[in-house]
């Protein structure tokens, strides 16, 4: 099989995976929970408030079933994922920055806000939320401004921190996140279907759990805060904060037990786990002994390269000449980041990962974010196999000084080997597909 052959497979099965987790098929089957629901409380009102990479599309399906149900809402969405095409005057749409927040982010959640504060016992409120919901919608907790969570945001990114260990920030500086949401909007009731970008799928951490119990502290953020050395570098109002919950002389974010969580209901439509196994299914299709090694992949990108590299060569050495297998694996690794180049977490995996395999035949992999973009890159990520990093010094180019300075999306910019496919409309995470052939 010859090198294109695999690289058109493997983005087939990338493809065929991300209909798995269509953000508009599954709100659409899980509608009949929000229309009992509705119909069994007697509810006045049906409120939508969507936020996160795929509200808009979510938010669609909403629309589409609901009709005349349906009483107003608002969605916010990263710039350039709206959905084109004739929407409900219903729905107020937002597009916001993402992954630093911004003023429109800002402005959208005041008016989340000041709906929610207008809702009562006889509404229901639909919350949809996808990955991307932490930064899209942004209420700064008492005096903490925009560009005081704008700083804290960089701060932690460029430190390689993941997105519990943001999003446990994030939460104890938010007027909205961690359960906050919901406090805030009660007495009304809520149904959230929810799309998880999350390793493990925990409800505190997807979107920094805004209308879920959250499970992390002031002193957990502040751990944080000291594991990465930023104690000094975060503006005042957030040490501030941060201090005062530490000492218990403000509350904390709303906990398991908390009463207006008993009229919340948050359901997981759509993860990564999902996606891996519909990859599964679609490579055995095409003849491959397919595994998913794993849907929590966590960790530096370029170290859990080398560590999938070294489960696919000691693979392909098993495999008979005429054998094909491929590995499948999932989650959200990070980058520290010390260069100044452009790339995300993904196309640095598969930088790293060429270098590994270099000069080895019948290895390829496709390493890409499902919402279509990888980190702030108009790329989904990169495919790589054993002639990239030659095919490279043959141009007079040095993986190695690209991977020194997180340069990654250049690299494969100047191959002609990234993977384009625009806003996918979709977030679970990220996917690594790798495709073995016996022999060589």
């Amino acid at each position: 099989m010859t090198s294109e052959t695999s690289k058109k497979n493997v983005t087939e099965i990338f493809n065929e995976s991300l209909l798995a987790v269509d953000p508009y098929k599954a709100v659409t089957m899980h509608f009949d929970i929000i229309r009992s629901g509705y119909e069994s409380g007697n509810f006045r009102r049906l409120i939508l408030i969507g936020f996160g990479k795929a509200a808009s599309q979510m938010s669609k399906a909403i629309e589409d079933k609901a009709g005349d149900l349906l009483t107003g809402g608002i969605i916010v969405t990263k710039y350039g994922h709206s959905v084109q095409g004739q929407r409900s005057s219903k729905i107020i749409v937002y597009e916001a920055g993402h992954p630093i927040p911004d003023q429109n982010g800002l402005r959208a959640a005041k008016e989340v806000m000041k709906l929610l504060r207008d809702a009562d016992k006889e509404t229901l409120i639909v919350c949809l939320i996808s990955g991307g919901g932490s930064a899209l919608l942004v209420a700064p907790y008492r005096h903490v401004t925009l560009a005081d969570k704008q700083n804290v945001t960089g701060l932690l990114l460029r430190a390689g921190a993941d997105i519990y260990e943001l999003n446990t920030v994030r939460k104890h500086i938010s007027a909205i996140k961690g359960g906050r949401l919901a406090e805030a909007a009660y007495p009304a009731a809520i149904i959230s279907l929810i799309l998880s970008d999350v390793v493990g799928d925990r409800l505190d951490m997807i979107a920094s759990g805004p209308t879920a119990p959250d499970e992390t502290t002031y002193g957990d953020a502040f751990n944080i805060i000291r594991k990465y050395k930023l104690e000094h570098r975060l503006p005042e109002s957030v040490t501030e904060i941060i201090s005062k919950g530490v000492a218990g002389l403000m509350p904390d974010t709303p906990k398991n037990g908390d009463p207006f969580f008993q009229r919340v209901r948050n359901i997981i439509i759509g993860s990564n786990e999902i996606a891996a196994d519909a990859a599964r299914k679609v490579s055995e299709s095409m003849g491959y002994r397919t595994t998913v090694i794993s849907t929590e992949l966590d960790g530096e990108a370029s170290i859990v390269a080398g560590e999938l590299a070294k489960t696919a060569v000691d693979l392909k050495k098993r495999l008979n000449p005429q054998d094909k297998a491929c590995l499948i694996a999932g989650g959200e690794t990070t980058v520290t980041v010390k260069g100044n180049g452009t790339g995300g977490r993904n196309t640095e995996l598969a930088l790293a990962f060429g270098m590994e395999i270099k000069g080895l035949s019948g290895i390829t992999l496709l390493s890409a974010g499902t919402d279509g973009t990888d980190g702030p890159t108009d790329a989904a990520g990169a495919i790589v196999d054993g002639r990239s990093i030659a095919k490279a010094a043959d141009a007079g180019i040095d993986a190695e000084e690209y991977l020194k300075n997180n340069d990654s999306y250049t690299f494969f910019k100047r191959i002609g080997d990234l993977l384009l496919t625009g806003p996918t409309g979709t977030n679970v995470m990220d996917l690594q597909i790798i495709l073995l052939e016996g022999g060589g």
